[in-house]
């Protein structure tokens, strides 16, 4: 039987060096470029493809990767200080706060982007 134990998941972008930097130099990932596509490794041993689809790229219409932490308001407020930015969400069941942040039930979260316009999250820790 084939082994499909080792599975990873992959999302594309339209800007590969932007992407490497944000990932790298933005978050603080272990990033590494292997025939033009990018492998976001994690201390967990997953890693994640980021491969390039030139113009034909579409960000994806749902949250592609998240970030537990245990201060969802101080990460966003330390991210922020790096440039990244958060998406106010205002009117809808997911509104965020002036922090950036959703609190209305469930586990504390706020969403962003990359430079792909694929949308990113940093969710409290459970």
């Amino acid at each position: 039987m084939a082994d499909l134990s080792k599975a990873f998941s992959g999302f594309s972008t339209d800007d590969v060096p932007a992407a490497r930097a944000f990932y790298a130099d933005v978050l603080g990932l272990d990033v590494s470029e292997e025939n033009g596509m990018l492998f976001l490794r994690f201390e967990s041993g997953h890693e994640v493809l980021v491969y390039p689809k030139g113009p034909a790229h579409e960000p994806a219409g749902y949250t592609v990767l998240n970030f537990p932490v245990e201060d969802v308001p101080g990460t966003v407020a330390e991210l922020r200080e790096r440039g990244v930015s958060f998406e106010k969400y205002a009117g809808t069941p997911t509104e965020t706060d002036d922090d950036f942040v959703f609190r209305g039930g469930g586990p504390l979260i706020a969403w962003f982007t990359d430079p792909g316009g694929n949308v990113l999250s940093i969710i409290e820790a459970s």
